[in-house]
């Protein structure tokens, strides 16, 4: 494991830790319970910044320091905004969550607690999401007279379909992780954060002894095929698996099965 200091005070907020070709984020709020401010939205887009130049990166999972994964947006801070401020605020959610997104390798969210509002939506932003027992999710802003800002309503809306997103948006309930499970907002439940935290390590070490381009292309299929038709999807994937042939990747792929070896990939 390699620990390496934030870059433009980012280490107090979001700490990075380099286990060989997987990287772990963890928000560090405790106290708050990692609420989301607007220092915490910043650090986190700088954090995608950094891992989308850094060479190696295979996986990222993104945890939260102490009880919480995140417990949503920072109330003090809402509470002081206007509407255009609040524009700009949901703005920096957005653009710091899609840069998970436009990340070339999988990020695992590890929610070890709270996911609730903002913090539910960082985890939909995320490719799949393992959870500790004890997790709660939801997005509760109703609550509060709002609705979510970051892009839980079509987040939510694809990861478990409209009939559980309308209920989760306009009642407001946060759910355990049992039905959490059920509906397919979590992909895996583990009873306790060690637990949890090997496990989405574990995935993280596994995707990054896969093929890179296969990896990074196969994402980004996932991500831009599922808001078109079927014809479009279809077409981005035989666009793309014709594309990885031309790679030095391919042919040490299929050589090392032939072979009966590991393969030796290098994401060329």
């Amino acid at each position: 494991m390699r620990c390496v200091p934030g870059r433009r005070g980012l280490s107090e907020l979001v700490l990075y830790e380099r286990h060989e070709a997987v990287v772990k984020l963890t928000l560090n709020r405790p106290e708050q319970l990692n609420a989301l401010s607007s220092r915490m939205l910043e650090a986190l887009r700088g954090r995608t910044s950094e891992l989308a130049a850094e060479r190696g990166v295979r996986a990222v999972v993104v945890t939260g320091a102490g009880r919480a994964f995140a417990a949503g947006a920072d109330i003090g801070e809402l509470q002081r905004m206007t509407a255009l401020e609040a524009e700009a605020f949901s703005r920096l959610g957005h653009e710091a969550f899609a840069g998970f997104e436009a990340l070339p390798v999988p990020v695992i969210a590890a929610v070890n607690g709270f996911a609730l509002g903002g913090g539910l939506e960082l985890a939909l932003a995320c490719d799949f999401i393992y959870a500790a027992r004890r997790a709660r999710l939801g997005q509760p802003e109703v609550g509060l007279a709002l609705i979510p800002g970051f892009g839980g309503t079509g987040r939510l809306l694809r990861r478990v379909g409209p009939g559980w997103a309308r209920e989760l948006v306009t009642s407001g309930e946060a759910i355990g992780t049992e039905i959490a499970e059920r509906i397919g907002l979590v992909n895996r439940v583990f009873d306790d954060e060690a637990a949890l935290l090997g496990a989405a390590l574990a995935a993280g070490h596994g995707i990054a002894k896969q093929g890179p381009l296969a990896v990074a292309r196969a994402k980004r299929v996932l991500l831009e095929g599922q808001d078109g038709d079927v014809r479009l999807a279809h077409a981005l994937e035989q666009q793309a698996f014709s594309a990885l042939f031309a790679s030095a990747d391919r042919d040490e792929g299929l050589a090392a099965f032939l072979e009966k070896r590991e393969p030796r990939f290098r994401g060329v």
